[in-house]
């Protein structure tokens, strides 16, 4: 299972449930990698879209404690336990986590890469991403300097090192 986000440079992912900056690039990167895949969110995340509706051309599933809460196009769990039995019906080299950020927490350690477009500013986030660094991860690849206006960015790979 692998792990999908674009992070400031503390980690941060979010404020008020809505993303810190939108880079069209980080967008289509985000849209082609996880097309015709299994992405796994939180409610919050899926609430987060616009009008509520689970992503397009992907197999959503959603992870929330609400055992009433139920939305059309997408498979919903209550636990880890139950989420890890139905992404077993897939190959996890397949399974993207999308957030948000109680839910990379949840997961990180069930995942071993991590796909992070990594923004060279720091925004004032009131969610955070794994701070995968101090977690056992290792970056193995580093894009060239990518610019959107004046935000520099780039896009990494981590992998979780073995000895964890």
């Amino acid at each position: 299972m692998k792990l999908i986000a674009a992070v400031d440079s503390n980690w941060g992912i979010g404020r008020g449930n809505k993303l810190l900056v939108s880079i069209p690039e980080d967008m289509k990167f985000f849209r082609e990698t996880t097309m015709g895949n299994v992405v796994v969110m939180g409610r919050k995340t899926l609430e987060s879209f616009p009008n509520g509706k689970p992503l397009k051309d992907r197999i959503n599933i959603v992870l929330t404690r609400d055992v009433s809460y139920r939305v059309d196009g997408a498979t919903v769990c209550h636990s880890v336990d139950e989420l890890l039995e139905e992404i077993s019906k897939y190959d996890t080299d397949n399974v993207y986590v999308i957030g948000g950020g109680s839910i990379y927490e949840l997961l990180e350690p069930y995942c071993d890469t991590a796909l992070i477009t990594r923004i060279e500013y720091e925004y004032d986030a009131d969610t955070h991403f794994p701070k995968l660094d101090k977690l056992g991860w290792e970056l193995t690849e580093e894009s060239e300097e990518q610019t959107y206006f004046d935000i520099i960015y780039y896009f990494d790979t981590y992998k979780r090192l073995n000895d964890r």
